[in-house]
């Protein structure tokens, strides 16, 4: 599948290689610099000159290559490369270029366990932990051991050990969901959706089955209770660990978790989105000098809850010299270097409303264009809240000690730079 890897800053030195076919020598490295690197026009991350394939990912400082000249799985080959950075990030912490030099050792280790002749074998980082550590191994291992990290890496659940004990068993699920949307001038929703995944951090001892439930359309369809609630799910995706004849058949999710954090799920979700906020902007150019500004902010959501981190982006015209407003909650500031109005709200209850009112000062110009109104922005965070109306009905663990485990389960909706609105 692949037949070279590699690593290069900035700069275009090379700092990690590896080569696993005879199709490809070194200086291959050379034709990304001078194509790639060095090229500024490029925006593509696949790119293929003469018989070769290049697929790379920018990560900090640093470019992280996969070049091949087979017809290979473009996206088998971006998941390599983005497990080949989650595991660099959990041996290292931050991958760039002063990492990736104080650990190459380490790196070649990863890479050579990784891939086998071009083809990726286990990317498991619980696994590859038990065998490449970066104190290195100061004994030989026990025959003993060896067969257990053989059976774990070569096993049914080669991403979980069979000896993993706790003194309290706890299972902590966190639903997190990025809202997407689009509000025309007069006020239609041109788009709206939600982009979620469910993470999940699983202290429990042993190797326990896990069975996940929610309220999926699909699932509520063939129940009694009828439909009431039901999420219409699309494009779900799986950790490995997910047994999907289940998922086909019945809709629950059962699976053997990872030790210690893992994405258990992702999904989107168009239909019946909940607007966490309602913004109401009434903005008019008041001949050519001002521009007078009255928005408005309601929140749509239980007055128990709160949205906090609430940031509202405001656009103003290129040729605006000062900006008076004033706001009930919050503080309002005109940033000039971003032709923007900021207005900071630190918690917002749910059911409550605020409005910002100002005006803003335009300097005359000989040649006056009209202005392009950008969309308003608005960033935010609401706790223990779903957009999609997603909810976990029910998380069953079931082991042959039958020890009893404390679950927690958590929600939190926010949007950060596609919420927009336009006017």
């Amino acid at each position: 599948m692949i037949s070279g890897f590699f690593i290069f800053n900035q700069k275009g030195e090379v700092l990690i290689s590896r080569l696993y076919r005879t199709d490809l020598r070194r200086s291959i490295a050379d034709v990304f610099r001078i194509q790639v690197i060095s090229n500024s026009d490029v925006r593509s991350p696949i790119i293929t000159i003469g018989s070769m394939s290049f697929f790379h990912v920018r990560i900090n400082n640093l470019y992280v290559l996969a070049c091949t000249k087979n017809n290979a799985n473009a996206a088998l080959v971006f998941e390599f490369l983005y497990r080949f950075i989650s595991v660099s990030k959990s041996y290292f912490g931050k991958v760039d270029e002063e990492s990736v030099k104080s650990n190459f050792v380490l790196i070649y280790e990863l890479i050579d366990e990784i891939i086998d002749f071009g083809y990726p074998q286990t990317s498991e980082t619980d696994t590859l932990k038990m065998y490449i550590t970066t104190e290195g191994v100061r004994t030989a291992p026990a025959a003993e051991e060896s067969s257990k990290i053989t059976i774990q890496a070569t096993g049914v659940t080669n991403w979980r050990r069979t000896d993993v004990k706790y003194k309290k068993n706890e299972a902590f699920v966190d639903v997190v969901e990025t809202v997407n949307l689009i509000m025309s001038a007069k006020g239609t929703i041109l788009r709206a959706d939600v982009d979620g995944h469910i993470m999940m951090r699983a202290y429990l001892s042993g190797t326990p089955e896990c069975k996940f439930g929610l309220n999926d359309k699909l699932v509520l369809d063939k129940s009694e209770r009828g439909v009431e609630g039901a999420v219409e799910l699309d494009d779900c995706r799986f950790h490995q660990c997910v047994r999907l004849e289940g998922f086909d058949t019945d809709r629950t999710i059962s699976f053997i978790p990872p030790d210690g954090e893992f994405e258990l799920m992702k999904y989107r979700s168009t239909a019946n989105v909940n607007l966490p906020l309602k913004v109401i902007p009434t903005i008019n150019e008041v001949g050519t000098t001002q521009v007078s500004y009255l928005v408005s902010v309601k929140a749509n959501f239980n007055n128990k809850l709160n949205a906090t981190n609430v940031v509202i982006k405001i656009p103003t015209p290129l040729n605006t010299t000062q900006v008076d407003c004033k706001v009930a909650v919050g503080k309002a500031k005109y940033v000039p270097s971003d032709n923007v109005i900021i207005w900071k709200i630190p918690r917002m209850q749910g059911g409550s409303e605020t409005t910002l009112s100002g005006t803003a000062m335009l300097t005359s110009t000989t040649h006056r264009q009209a202005w392009t109104r950008p969309p308003i922005d608005v960033d935010f965070q609401v706790l223990m809240f779903t957009a999609s109306g997603l909810i976990v009905r029910f998380l069953k663990v079931f082991e042959k000690n039958n020890y009893q485990s404390v679950k927690w389960v958590r929600y939190l909706t926010k949007a950060s730079g596609a919420y927009q609105i336009r006017f």
